[in-house]
């Protein structure tokens, strides 16, 4: 319990006073979430049920009021299918909650984007369960900056 409470704590202190809707773009052009509206949130930081088979699975519960409710705080009245994907900060497979703290619509351009950090998510989960990173470590480079996680553990591995 000690450990989700800090790492809470570490993820909500990188948000902004602000509640701009706007997301931020980094200097290479990938969209970013609103540290604002989007933390970060985790669910469990426990390597022996993240990395049970099913685990994200078992644990994804995001309803369609949920998603729309994001879609709303981010000022996306209306997207063509596969635009956009709401999707977690911090992955359910390496420990992050359906919390809307977590949630943001993630757009597939412009590149890195969707695609990308679902090849992110599956390498931490990878590296997590095979103990050569520590679940705290991933949780907190993909809450801080998903685009220099996945530059760091997809495109340079």
């Amino acid at each position: 319990m000690l450990a989700i409470v800090t790492a809470t704590i570490i993820f909500s202190a990188c948000a902004s006073a602000t509640r701009d809707t706007a997301p931020n773009i980094d200097s290479a052009g990938a969209v970013m979430p609103n540290a604002a509206l989007t933390p970060g949130d985790v669910l469990s930081t426990n390597v022996n049920e993240i990395c049970v088979s099913g685990y994200a699975k078992r644990v994804r519960n995001v309803s369609t009021a949920t998603k729309n409710q994001v879609y709303a705080e981010y000022g996306v009245a209306f997207h063509a299918p596969n635009e956009y994907e709401v999707d977690h900060l911090i992955p359910l497979g390496i420990g992050g909650s359906n919390d809307i703290k977590n949630l943001w619509p993630q757009p597939t351009d412009p590149r890195p984007g969707r695609l990308e950090k679902d090849a992110l998510e599956s390498v931490l989960h990878n590296r997590i369960c095979d103990r050569s990173i520590d679940v705290l470590t991933a949780q907190h480079d993909v809450a801080i900056d998903w685009v220099a996680a996945y530059r760091t553990y997809v495109q340079h591995r």
